[in-house]
């Protein structure tokens, strides 16, 4: 298997009201995008929104209840700390609730967390030791 993450899907309750979180947030939906099922290009992967109980049907497993902390955060890296705070106040102003306001870290970084409408949590993070590049890709050290 390749070294490689093609899409994080995430199970919603209202793919339209996902879509407009989203979109809320500046981002663009791809044409091949529906009303069952939407992705949307972020960097090297894409993210899908699907319908919860479609999604666990799909992979053969219950659909549980509406996720608190599902062991899992997607992050997004800014380029500096005011970045991290005009993000999470974006967020907001779409329909986030922040979870932990932005402050600096023990890692030596600045981070604060925002969950989307169905509770999937988002660390947005300034980190001083990762670049990214022209393309908006974050860059680990080899």
């Amino acid at each position: 298997m390749e070294q490689r993450l093609s899409i994080v899907t995430l199970g919603v309750e209202d793919i339209a009201a996902s879509r407009a979180f989203y979109e809320g947030l500046g981002w663009k939906a791809s044409s091949a995008s529906n009303d069952s099922v939407v992705f949307i290009k972020l960097g090297g992967i894409s993210l899908g929104l699907y319908g919860r109980e479609a999604l666990a049907e799909d992979a053969n497993v219950p659909a549980g209840e509406k996720p608190g902390f599902a062991g899992i955060a997607l992050a997004h890296n800014a380029r500096s700390e005011a970045e991290v705070d005009e993000i999470l106040r974006e967020a907001e102003s779409v329909g986030a609730t922040i979870l932990k306001k932005a402050e600096k870290v023990f890692w030596g970084g600045y981070s604060g967390y925002f969950s989307d409408p169905d509770g999937y949590a988002w660390e947005v993070a300034y980190n001083p030791f990762f670049e990214i590049n022209e393309k908006g890709e974050l860059e680990l050290p080899v």
